[in-house]
Parts: structure tokens; sequence; C-alpha cells
């Protein structure tokens, strides 16, 4: 464990008075989902996020210079910090026991809500401790602190004994824990080197200021065993590494860093950008170093700037194209990275994917958009390169929306589903969805339910055909098959392309039953075999209509789980009387009015949006060829294996 010396250069008053309480640590076990989003590979990596997480406040806090990210052969893993060390003194509501233990056994605990310890935190909730603690079989935390050595252990959120204090520490200060995640909970999942590696050298690349120290004793393939990450040019340096080779229009990338002292707010945006025509679009996006891969306010803010500032521009060297260019031309082509401080951000759900806070959208594009309106008038070539590429995207992207129109009008005459596909009535892709619904009940609700204007329906009439492994000759002469690609306007296999597509969004709609997972699984490996663009290019989601509807008096509340419905009828609904419950056994159940409002309109439904791990790309191929495919033996062995974690079957 390393030893450096670092002597307190600035006053801390990071005491046992600075951790707050706010309720009990109940449920975790039982629901992990609610907490890390669920017992998969993405939920055990984003264990180890959370404690990294926390060092990583402490560097951006200006109290701790290194990072260490171990994984060690028998598949713990420690984080350890040169930061201030958690309290351990008694915490004032309960002197019984310290502040480490309150941090590690108790929800909704730790020293970010009041905003005096830490300016801007990544770990907001005080969940992110105590959750990684109920969920390992074994968790250890030494802390350093005041020159004294305390250490604490735990077992599935259960302390094993005291605070102790095991030595002197003269030389040393800071954080260490290490843990195991609980097989009882995650299975034969392991922690992947290559996957840690990867998110140890995008924090070093968040923060300039911080050093992180990677170290594994698990061979992995190319994953270095050791490695150092230390970038003064921060986010500049990640993109340049990552377009590394790329021919790019600008010879240098857009990048600063702003704070928000002229908004009276802690904080800063730091970003990096460039177009480049070697590779497709990206946007990397962060809040307090942790990533927000289904962006927020803070994209939204950051495209806003670049828009208005390439449209204004345009208009200052005389070209009326330019005012064409929307946020899609925008993103073709784009390397971008956002990252973003602020204090007590808003996420959406607890695994922190999308960033809420209102307030981000509005600081982040007037700090970027005064620097872009400078780098354009003094890189006029660059700008020019630019403005000439975005314009050329607007064109083409105009030009395919009129022959879509035209291709669509065409389709429409052409298609004969009588009784099957109801259209809508825009005559061109954007805003417009189909939902994949099964059974001819289903689809009468949702016919009533739908916006006639942009949504259409596809009902399907059972299961439809296992692709995995069939002969295209079986494809070819599959109904239900031949039925959905006329529906989309799209061919198969190399004859797909993302461009026919006729709807934005295709969202399967199925009963929150075995059945209807059956069948969206099927479906989607249809997709994934078939016209895998289309889910690369976020074309392709999952409706997410509820299990329960509780009422009580003129209040009503709709539940997609029975967690959340024990939630509410713990809390109560604000309403009089009994708290009435309702189960839908299938979307035909379900009036056109819950339909509408939980599953179909935009501005109150769920969706989930299917991806494909970047990271892992091989892994879903052997996923969906174990579940899917024709050895029997390698569906057992899954079942085997996870059929354990399964909490309640509907049948």
């Amino acid at each position: 464990m390393p030893n450096d010396l670092l002597a307190d250069s600035k006053p801390s008053q990071y005491d046992a008075s600075s951790i707050q309480v706010l309720e009990d640590m109940e449920h975790v076990r039982l629901r992990p989902g609610m907490y890390i989003g669920g017992k998969d590979d993405r939920a055990l990596h984003h264990m180890v996020a959370e404690i990294v997480d926390n060092s990583m406040d402490e560097a951006v806090a200006g109290h701790a210079t290194w990072i260490e990210i171990e994984l060690h052969e028998n598949g713990h893993v420690s984080v350890r910090d040169n930061g201030r060390g958690i309290p351990t003194d008694p915490h004032p509501k309960d002197p019984e026991k310290s502040a480490l233990e309150i941090i590690f056994c108790t929800l909704n605990a730790g020293g970010k809500f009041s905003g005096d310890s830490y300016e801007t935190s990544g770990g907001l909730h005080g969940v992110g401790s105590s959750v990684v603690n109920a969920l390992s079989d074994h968790l250890r935390v030494e802390v350093a602190r005041n020159k004294e050595l305390f250490a604490m252990e735990f077992a599935r959120g259960v302390p094993q004994g005291k605070l102790e204090k095991i030595g002197s520490a003269p030389n040393r200060r800071g954080t260490a824990v290490t843990f195991h995640p609980d097989p009882e909970i995650f299975g034969s999942l392991k922690l992947k080197p290559a996957r840690l590696f990867k998110m140890a050298r995008s924090k070093a690349y968040l923060f300039s200021g911080v050093e992180i120290r990677w170290k594994t004793a698990i061979v992995d393939g190319d994953t270095p065993m050791e490695a150092k990450f230390h970038f003064p040019g921060g986010l500049a340096d990640y993109l340049n590494e990552t377009l590394s080779g790329a021919t790019t229009y600008a010879d240098s990338p857009f990048c600063g860093t702003v704070s928000f002292e002229k908004f009276k707010a802690p904080g800063k945006v730091e970003w990096a950008i460039n177009w480049t025509p070697s590779r497709d679009g990206f946007i990397q996006s962060y809040c307090n170093t942790v990533p927000t891969p289904e962006g927020g306010t803070h994209e939204a803010g950051f495209w806003a700037a670049i828009l208005k500032g390439i449209k204004a521009y345009g208009e200052l060297v005389n070209n009326k194209k330019a005012a064409t260019i929307t946020r899609e031309d925008l993103t073709t082509g784009a390397g971008a990275l956002v990252s973003c401080f602020i204090r007590e951000p808003e996420f959406v759900g607890q695994t922190k994917d999308r960033l809420a806070t209102v307030e981000a959208q509005r600081m982040v594009e007037n700090s970027v958009r005064d620097h872009f309106d400078n780098w354009l008038a003094a890189d006029t070539k660059s700008a020019g390169a630019i403005l000439d590429f975005l314009v050329l995207r607007a064109e083409e992207r105009l030009r395919r929306r009129q022959e879509k129109e035209t291709a669509r009008k065409t389709a429409t005459k052409k298609l004969r589903l009588p009784g099957k596909l109801v259209d809508c009535s825009a005559t061109n892709r954007e805003g417009t969805e189909l939902f994949i619904v099964e059974g001819d009940s289903a689809g009468g609700s949702a016919k009533m339910a739908r916006n006639r204007k942009t949504q259409a329906l596809l009902p399907l009439r059972g299961k439809i055909l296992n692709v995995l492994g069939a002969a295209s000759s079986k494809l070819g002469s599959n109904q239900e098959i031949n039925d959905l690609t006329q529906a989309l306007g799209v061919g198969l296999g190399t004859k797909f392309n993302v461009d026919d597509l006729r709807y934005e969004k295709i969202i399967i709609m199925t009963d929150a039953d075995v059945d209807g997972a059956h069948i969206a699984a099927l479906l989607m490996t249809f997709f994934y075999t078939q016209m895998r663009p289309m889910i690369d290019a976020g074309h392709l989601y999952m409706a997410c209509p509820p299990l329960f509807r509780l009422t009580q008096g003129a209040k009503r509340v709709y539940c997609v789980d029975e967690a959340e419905r024990d939630v509410w009828l713990e809390k109560g609904l604000g309403g009089k009387g009994k708290i009435d419950v309702s189960r839908f056994k299938g979307l035909g159940e379900m009036d056109a009015k819950d339909l509408k409002e939980t599953t179909m309109d935009p501005a109150s439904r769920k969706l989930i949006r299917i991806t494909i791990d970047e990271d892992e790309p091989g892994e879903t191929d052997g996923l969906v060829g174990d579940l899917m495919g024709k050895k029997p033996e390698k569906r057992y062995q899954y079942i085997q294996e996870n059929a354990r974690f399964v909490e309640e079957l509907d049948v």
C-alpha cells in the first residue's frame, strides 16, 4: 500500500459532523436494481465506480493527488487515495457508532448533502459506499487520518467488529477500500481488468490534477498489469488520442475550461471537440467525473452553443446555407467530450446515466458559446473547413428527407396490410414511431391511445421466427418477418440500409410476463442479427408498461414493479381513503387512457433504448448465441448460473 508523505495544505472542516444520516439502508440486497441498476456485468463494475468516485471527489476538492485502483488475483478490488480520510470520530447523532460505520451501513449518509465539505461531487445521494458494502461478501476500510491508522471490516453490510485503531501512520493519509462483490448477488460474474483499466484512464483525463495508478494481478489480453495516468491537457489529450491518425477539419480541437463564477455558482465546464470525415460521430459527457451515457442538460447546453455559434459564423461570412444546419448535422463526424462540475447535481436514476439539473444547460451554453465565437474568428481556416463540411451534411440530410418523403408516400401506397399495420399520417420520418405490439387486443387499446399523426402500430400474431441459425429461405417465407420488414421499409442483413427506415423510433411493446419477454427477446435477436445498424443508430426501444395502478381517492400512481409499488404503499399517495391496487396482466387489459399516459405519450412515458456494449461486443454475440442458439446445453448452463437471481416468476 502506498505511503506517500503529504501534509495538509488546506484547512479541513471534514469531520464526523459533516456526515448527515437521512434514513436506514434497507432492501439493498433484496432490490439491487433500485441502487445500481441490476445484477448484471454493468452493475458489477458500477460498484467499483462508486468507490472511485468518492476518491475523485477528494481529488477535485483539492485534498488528494493520487488514486490507486488494484484488482487482486482473488477477485477483490482495492481503491486507495491520499485524501483527508473518512472521519472516524463518533457521529453526533449516534455516539455509539463512528462516522465511518454510519457511512458504510446507512443509506443516504454522506458528507455531500450540505455542500460544506465538497463544492462539487460525483457521489451525491450518500448511497454509494453503503450499497457497495451491502452487495459485497467482504469489505475492509482502512483510514489514515491525523497520523493514526484505523480499520473496520464488514460482511454483506454487517460490521464484523468495531472500528479499531491498528497503529500509527505518520507518513500516510487517506482512505483504502477493499471489497469483493457477493456471488449471491452477481453469481459467476467477475470484474474485468480491461474494463477497470479503461475506467482508470478516463478518470485521469477528467481531472488533470490527479494521478491514477492501476494495478492488476489478473492477465487479460493486452491490458497492462501496471500503469500510471496523468494528463495535464485533460480532455484535449483524450480527444487527440481518440482521433489519433484520423484526418480532422481543424488542426487542433476547440477546447477549453471555464468556471461558473459569473453565474455565482461553484464549478466549471471543460470541453473538447473536432470534426473528422474518417469516423462516425460520438460524444462522451460527464458530470463531476461521473459518465452520463444518456446525456442530459449539460450536453444540450453544449450542442446549443456549438449550433448557434456555427450559424452566427455562417451569417458573418454570408453563407446563407448555414441557417439550415441542425444538431443532427453537427453530431455527424464530430468527436466531442464535455465534462462539467456543479454543486448538487440532479440525475435521472441512482446510476446517474442522465443529468437533469436545469441550470447546467444555461451555464454550459453561455460559457462555451463565447469561446466558440472567438475560436472561429481566430482560426478562419478551420472555421471555413468545418462550416463547409456541416453545410454539405445539411444538404445531404435535406436531400435524403425529400427522397424519403417520396419513398414513404410510394411505400404507403404499395403496402397492403389491412388489419395489421396501422400507419401514421406524417409524410416524413422525423418524430414518427412504430409500436410493435403482441396480439390484436393490445393493438386495439394502443390504436385508441396513439397519436395518429406520428405513431403507427404493427400487431404481431404469436411469436416470430427465431432467426438465429435459420436459413435465409425460411426468413423470406415467414409472414410475420415479411410484414415487419415491409412496414419498416428495409431489407434484411446486407440489404439493410438504416436510411430506408420509415420511422424514427421502433418501439417493442409487449406484456410484462414470460410470453411478452420471450417475444421481446425474439424481436431483439431479429433486429440484432438482421438490422444491427438500426440499434447502433439508436432507433430501437423497449416500452415500459406498468405492472400496477395504485388509486387513493383522486390520486393515481403507476408502478413498473413490486418494489416501486411497495414504496408507494408505505408512504401513501397523498389522497384520502384506502389505496386500491390493480395489477395489469397484459396490455390488452389496460384502457386507452392508462396505456397512453404510461406507455405511449412522450410527455409521461418511460422508454428503454436498446444499446450494445461497445466495450465488450464479443460478449453480446456470445450471450445471444447461448440464449437463442440451437445448443440447449448453453441455455441450460445460463439458467443454472442465473436462476437463483429470479425473485418472482409470472407464469
